[in-house]
């Protein structure tokens, strides 16, 4: 049986020097939870342009695509503006293996709005985390990305365990976070260096500061503290101890470029031992 099911594309992300690298939040979640020591599987739609690399061990019901989903980052004094070049072919309930249906734990992780809201509510397994920003995502005929209102929220969040999100996903409007909050199980919302804040059934919100590091590259850091948040929680219901050690997991990311930052086995076991 598979432990740790993420669903979603594997991106491609284009880097200033003209090459790419594989991303996306299945690629970071799947190596992290495989670093927690669970067994991990892909959902995942890609064209042949794109080499999974470090994932090319990881067992992957891939629907053929004739591109993969292609992001652009380009970051400047005032953040960061991202584009989408390609996007990969839909995925559906029906992309999904009959018998992965039961995984333990399923990540719905929509990256470029691939993945039919509907998912949520067919899932069967025990815990299903989510995190929505492919739904919370528009591009214009540029392709230049922006955020947009997710209708769907009051449908799906009460079908999943817990949902990790970050604060430019909903535009840094606290009201929007608390509303979803209300209709959520487990909420948890990542600030970057600031660390993250947890709401659980709507009620008083608590904070967790984050380890500071010496920062190389954040991508996927909220990738690697949802993975690591939604396993601890599977395991121990302790959404505040969970907190905890996904902030010191996800602290590491940063530290290494891309996919090197997913931490390691050893990596893991040290910051159990820190979160303690």
């Amino acid at each position: 049986m598979l432990d740790y099911l993420a669903i979603g594309h594997v991106a491609k992300d284009l880097l200033p020097d003209g090459d790419h690298r594989p991303g996306g939040t299945v690629a970071y979640a799947a190596l992290t939870a495989q670093a927690m020591g669970y067994t991990p599987a892909l959902v995942t739609a890609f064209g042949d342009d794109l080499d999974l690399g470090p994932l090319a061990g990881v067992i992957c019901a891939r629907t053929a695509s004739p591109s993969s989903t292609t992001f652009e980052n380009i970051y400047g004094p005032h953040g960061r503006t991202q584009f989408i070049r390609a996007r990969a072919a839909a995925l559906t309930r029906l992309s999904i293996p009959a018998d992965w249906r039961c995984a333990r734990l399923i990540h719905l992780a929509p990256l470029a709005r691939e993945l039919d809201p509907a998912i949520a509510a067919a899932c069967e397994a025990a815990f299903v985390g989510l995190t929505p920003q492919g739904w919370l995502r528009e591009w214009d005929a540029e392709g230049r990305v922006s955020r947009c209102d997710w209708p769907q929220a009051a449908e799906t969040l009460p079908h999943v365990s817990a949902t990790v999100l970050s604060l430019e996903d909903f535009g840094r409007d606290w009201a929007v976070a608390e509303r979803w909050a209300k209709q959520a199980k487990v909420l948890v919302v990542t600030e970057g260096k600031a660390g993250c804040t947890v709401f659980v059934r709507g009620e008083g919100a608590r904070q967790f500061a984050v380890p500071p590091q010496a920062e190389v590259d954040p991508t996927g850091a909220g990738d690697v503290f949802a993975a690591a948040f939604f396993v601890n929680l599977y395991e121990t219901g302790d959404p505040w101890a969970s907190a905890r050690l996904a902030n010191h997991i996800a602290a590491i990311s940063v530290t290494r470029p891309g996919l090197e930052g997913v931490p390691t086995i050893e990596e893991v076991g040290l910051c159990r031992i820190k979160a303690g």
